[in-house]
């Protein structure tokens, strides 16, 4: 049974995505951007911070405050938010199987070997595509039903 799907990773495209987009020029408070992705602001801030940490963005406290991104959207692939955001988390949560078992002392090789195969193709597919890229999609689709891209490298190029 698949356990709980991790939405950080689309929470955090979409923060970058909305700053780059409606924030352009202003601070954005994560309680707009909370309403706009649909999640909790404590949900959002809990992606926010290594996003801060890693120097993508910046919150300005205050009244006219809010959060603001650092650097180019066009500048910020989504192989280094997938890289903040994952961390050294697995991607695919494959199970540690005991050690003293003869087949699970193999297995735990063949399953370092799948994992670190997923983890670079992910990280070579999310290389094609840029915060800038995503909202560029974004609202050339707004209102409308687009098709989905079958790569991003479609996204990229539509």
């Amino acid at each position: 049974m698949a356990g709980p799907v991790n939405t950080q990773f689309a929470v955090a495209v979409h923060f970058l995505a909305y700053l780059a987009g409606a924030g352009r020029g202003r601070p954005v408070s994560s309680d707009e951007v909370a309403r706009s992705a649909a999640v909790s602001p404590v949900y959002l801030r809990r992606v926010l911070g290594p996003l801060r940490a890693a120097g993508l963005v910046r919150s300005r406290p205050g009244s006219g405050g809010g959060w603001e991104l650092r650097r180019s959207p066009d500048e910020i692939g989504l192989d280094e938010v997938w890289s903040i955001v994952q961390g050294e988390h697995a991607v695919l949560g494959l199970h540690g199987p005991s050690p003293d078992c003869p087949i699970g002392a193999g297995l735990i090789g063949v399953f370092d070997g799948i994992e670190g195969r997923v983890t670079a193709a992910i990280e070579r597919e999310l290389a094609e595509c840029t915060i800038g890229d995503v909202l560029r999609r974004a609202v050339g689709t707004a209102g409308g039903h687009a098709e989905r891209p079958n790569s991003l490298v479609d996204l990229v190029e539509t």
